[in-house]
Protein backbone atom coordinates (compact mmCIF):
# COMPACT_ATOMS: atom_id res chain seq x y z
CA UNK A 1 0.00 0.00 0.00
CA UNK A 2 2.89 2.16 0.96
CA UNK A 3 4.20 1.90 -2.61
CA UNK A 4 1.45 2.45 -4.05
CA UNK A 5 0.85 5.50 -2.73
CA UNK A 6 4.08 7.16 -3.20
CA UNK A 7 3.52 6.26 -7.30
CA UNK A 8 0.06 7.27 -7.09
CA UNK A 9 0.08 10.71 -5.32
CA UNK A 10 -1.58 13.45 -6.19
CA UNK A 11 1.25 16.32 -5.32
CA UNK A 12 3.65 15.19 -8.06
CA UNK A 13 5.65 18.15 -9.74
CA UNK A 14 3.93 18.38 -13.24
CA UNK A 15 6.82 17.52 -15.68
CA UNK A 16 6.21 17.05 -19.35
CA UNK A 17 8.81 14.06 -19.05
CA UNK A 18 5.99 11.78 -16.82
CA UNK A 19 3.04 13.68 -18.86
CA UNK A 20 0.75 11.10 -20.43
CA UNK A 21 0.70 13.11 -23.73
CA UNK A 22 4.41 13.24 -24.51
CA UNK A 23 6.45 10.97 -26.60
CA UNK A 24 10.44 11.48 -26.05
CA UNK A 25 11.82 13.74 -29.35
CA UNK A 26 15.33 13.67 -28.31
CA UNK A 27 17.27 14.25 -25.44
CA UNK A 28 16.05 18.15 -25.08
CA UNK A 29 12.62 18.07 -26.55
CA UNK A 30 9.50 15.99 -26.11
CA UNK A 31 6.29 16.05 -28.74
CA UNK A 32 3.25 16.54 -27.16
CA UNK A 33 -0.09 15.59 -28.40
CA UNK A 34 -1.42 19.25 -27.02
CA UNK A 35 1.23 21.55 -26.71
CA UNK A 36 3.67 20.08 -30.02
CA UNK A 37 7.17 20.67 -29.30
CA UNK A 38 8.47 20.93 -25.52
CA UNK A 39 11.69 21.31 -23.64
CA UNK A 40 11.87 17.92 -21.29
CA UNK A 41 11.56 20.16 -18.28
CA UNK A 42 8.62 22.06 -19.68
CA UNK A 43 4.68 21.65 -17.88
CA UNK A 44 1.34 23.11 -19.17
CA UNK A 45 -2.41 22.88 -18.10
CA UNK A 46 -3.00 19.82 -19.48
CA UNK A 47 -0.47 17.86 -17.93
CA UNK A 48 -1.96 14.23 -16.70
CA UNK A 49 1.05 11.97 -15.11
CA UNK A 50 1.62 8.65 -16.23
CA UNK A 51 3.46 6.59 -13.58
CA UNK A 52 4.97 4.38 -16.28
CA UNK A 53 7.22 6.99 -17.63
CA UNK A 54 8.79 7.68 -14.62
CA UNK A 55 12.40 6.13 -14.70
CA UNK A 56 13.34 4.47 -10.57
CA UNK A 57 16.50 5.74 -9.16
CA UNK A 58 19.25 3.24 -9.62
CA UNK A 59 19.49 0.70 -6.52
CA UNK A 60 22.28 0.69 -4.05
CA UNK A 61 25.56 -1.27 -4.68
CA UNK A 62 26.33 -3.76 -2.38
CA UNK A 63 29.60 -4.56 -1.12
CA UNK A 64 30.48 -8.07 -1.15
CA UNK A 65 34.10 -7.92 0.69
CA UNK A 66 33.33 -7.86 4.43
CA UNK A 67 35.81 -8.67 7.13
CA UNK A 68 35.15 -9.93 10.81
CA UNK A 69 35.27 -6.19 12.41
CA UNK A 70 32.17 -5.27 10.04
CA UNK A 71 29.91 -7.97 12.06
CA UNK A 72 31.60 -7.20 15.79
CA UNK A 73 29.40 -5.12 18.27
CA UNK A 74 32.65 -3.65 19.97
CA UNK A 75 34.34 -0.57 19.33
CA UNK A 76 37.65 -0.83 18.26
CA UNK A 77 39.93 2.16 20.31
CA UNK A 78 43.51 1.60 18.84
CA UNK A 79 44.39 5.09 21.33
Amino acid sequence: MFFKSRLFRKDIEPRCFYCLHASKLDDDNITCRKRGIMPINGKCRHFRYDPLRRIPPKPAVLRLNFSDSDFSLEENNED
